[in-house]
């Protein structure tokens, strides 16, 4: 399975977690929010909106144009500072964004 098949199918999954939990938002934000220059947009959007309106339809552009992916890539860290430890979602979400941070870290690709 290649790389770009991997990480398409984790970007699904994360999805998935995300409508599971309540988290998929059904209308954009206002595109203003997008104009920041913060990492993660962190002074517009809501970790989560971060997922859903920045990161998987980015990579999903990425992977549909055949693109090149980042070489290295961790989002994971962020989001174990930025959501709030009782968050129910918080630990599947992690979990699944460690696992599309291991993408990009196996040395046998």
């Amino acid at each position: 399975m290649t790389l770009h098949v991997r990480v398409r199918q984790q970007l699904h999954l994360i999805e998935t977690l995300l409508r599971e939990q309540g988290q998929w938002q059904a209308v954009a934000p206002d595109a203003s929010v997008f104009e920041s220059t913060q990492p993660f947009c962190m002074d517009t959007l809501e970790p989560f909106e971060w997922l859903q309106w920045v990161l998987i339809p980015r990579m999903h552009a990425l992977l549909d144009g055949n693109h090149p992916l980042p070489a290295s890539f961790a989002v994971a860290p962020y989001y174990e500072i930025a959501l709030d430890s009782t968050h129910p979602a918080r630990d599947p979400l992690l979990a699944q964004l460690a696992a599309l941070d291991a993408l990009f870290t196996d040395e046998d690709e």
